[in-house]
């Protein structure tokens, strides 16, 4: 438990002592915020749920792989 206790610490202090790290912390959440909530939304829709109706998502993507193998 003491080791848990040190890394934890270790950490902790090294977060709590950054003055530059602060800035780059928050500009990577930013990034990844821009990279997997607006990229998401815009640019790559629900495509199943719009091509079938609900609870049959499952037997759609099963049938298009299906169909796909045969065509190739």
């Amino acid at each position: 438990m003491s080791t848990l206790r040190r890394i934890w610490d270790f950490y902790y202090n090294g977060f709590k002592g950054m003055t530059l790290g602060r800035t780059l912390w928050a500009v990577i959440l930013i990034k990844l915020f821009i990279i997997f909530f607006v990229l998401k939304l815009f640019f790559f829709p629900n495509f199943i749920s719009t091509k079938t109706e609900e609870g049959e998502e499952a037997e759609y993507v099963s049938n298009e792989i299906a169909r796909r193998a045969i065509s190739n």
